[in-house]
């Protein structure tokens, strides 16, 4: 019997930011992202730090900034490609967690 894997939701989210003091220009974003099966009984999770360039033209002031106008950065600049390598390696996670290749304890 063949069956669809299960799909899996993806949530960013934003840990920490690094700024400049003087124009709270914002030069690194460091992110979570989590993914959970669509049964909720399976979770992943993967963390990274991006380096960010100095927009040309104004700043957003750093008191504006919302988590969703950082996680837009950060997705733009990690491209689709490395966002779809991040999702498929918390897939795999969420597959060995159902599906276990290895296992640890004694046989008594």
């Amino acid at each position: 019997m063949t069956t669809q894997p299960m799909a899996n939701t993806y949530t960013w989210h934003i840990a920490q930011l690094e700024r400049e003091t003087s124009d709270g220009y914002v030069f690194t974003a460091h992110y979570t992202v989590d993914a959970k099966s669509d049964d909720a009984v399976y979770s992943a999770g993967a963390y990274g730090s991006l380096g960010l360039e100095r927009p040309e033209g104004d700043l957003i002031p750093y008191s504006e900034l919302t988590e969703d106008v950082v996680v837009a950065w950060v997705l733009q600049k990690l491209g689709d490609e490395k966002v779809l390598e991040i999702h498929a390696g918390l897939d795999s996670q969420i597959n060995e967690q159902r599906s276990p290749n290895k296992a640890a304890g004694v046989p008594w």
